[in-house]
């Protein structure tokens, strides 16, 4: 079980066998790596759901392997172009999960389970895209620190505010950690145990997936300004797409100049007590940082609670071109969140 949603096992995972199981997508959300928020976002797992199978059915036309079989309608499985109604079930393949050892006295992980080839298993990195740097992204504050340098990113300039990049800068972190943290490519490689070739692969296939979602957000008057993929490798050694992709919680969108992922609910945060406190209690680290945080995150105002659910689904309406969800046109959605955006 996840903050947004759960994993039910329908066939376990062994050693060199994939298993199978269904995604059940709450109406949860999260931010700041807090886990559940007081509040739910009416239909968003159905939203989410809906628009991440049409975008491995994306990938799949373009022959990139992914761990998708199918929604679930009724018991029955269907591909999202034969959906007669929305669901919150998403059936997959799973692979295992090989979670590093936490050394507490010396705040590191050991990895050193990844040292030997493995099969059948979540490779232990998050892969990011970003086709522009917009206000809030990290590589302004990493830059500005000097944990990175725009030539360590790719880049052959100081990037600045709201640049579209001529080449998407592909940024790597961990996934396993209880914070996640940043790594070169070099530190990814080493973690993960892959090879230098299937780090290239890595890299060759968040282009192409990078491209598939940006080119379907465009014909919906919609620009992908970044994302976040992940992977694993199966039982017959092949890197696959896993997980979710291609959803306003994975990805940073723009209708208009403005924010339609949930970098909303995020700005409207940073405005309150209990995000200072958050912060904070990251600084002084650990995986309990949690429990120095003193104070509880307020629920969102109705109005907001309601605008942000009809994002979600008027975005899925949109970009899938299909009626998935009675919602206005995300046009008239996005001049109200707008109202609350100061």
């Amino acid at each position: 079980m996840g903050s947004v949603k759960e994993v039910e096992i329908i066939k376990k995972t062994g050693i060199d066998t994939e298993g199978e199981g269904e995604f059940i997508f709450s109406d949860r959300y999260s931010v700041f790596d807090w886990g559940e928020m007081p509040d739910h976002i009416e239909k968003k797992g159905s939203a989410l759901c809906m628009l991440s199978s049409f975008f491995f059915e994306l990938l799949e036309k373009n022959k990139i392997k992914t761990h998708f079989l199918g929604l679930n309608e009724g018991g029955q499985l269907k591909k999202f172009s034969k959906m007669k109604t929305a669901s919150n079930r998403m059936r997959v393949k799973i692979v295992r999960v090989i979670r590093p050892e936490y050394d507490k006295e010396n705040n590191k992980y050991d990895y050193s389970a990844y040292k030997n080839k493995l099969s059948n298993y979540l490779i232990p990195l998050e892969v990011i895209y970003r086709n522009k740097l917009t206000e809030g992204s990290s590589v302004f504050k990493r830059i500005k620190d000097g944990s990175a340098s725009f030539g360590s990113l790719g880049l052959d300039h100081e990037p600045v505010l709201n640049e579209l990049l001529k080449k998407p800068v592909i940024d790597v972190s961990t996934k396993l950690e209880h914070t996640d943290r940043y790594l070169t490519w070099d530190e990814a490689q080493i973690i993960s145990g892959l090879d230098a070739e299937n780090i290239k692969t890595l890299k060759t296939l968040v282009s192409a997936i990078n491209n598939i979602i940006s080119a379907a957000c465009k014909k919906a008057k919609i620009e992908n300004v970044d994302g976040k993929f992940e992977f694993g490798v199966d039982a017959k050694g092949n890197i696959t797409v896993v997980d979710v992709l291609g959803t306003p919680d994975e990805c940073r969108f723009l209708y208009d100049g403005f924010h339609i992922s949930k970098e909303f609910a995020r700005r409207w945060y940073r405005k309150t007590e209990w995000y200072t406190a958050v912060e904070k209690a990251k600084k002084m680290g650990g995986p309990d940082w949690k429990t120095l945080v003193k104070i509880l995150p307020p629920p969102l105002p109705p109005e907001i609670k309601k605008l942000i659910s009809q994002m979600y689904l008027s975005v899925t309406n949109e970009i899938t071109g299909k009626k998935v969800f009675d919602s206005p046109p995300l046009k008239k959605v996005i001049k109200e969140l707008k109202k609350y955006d100061n």
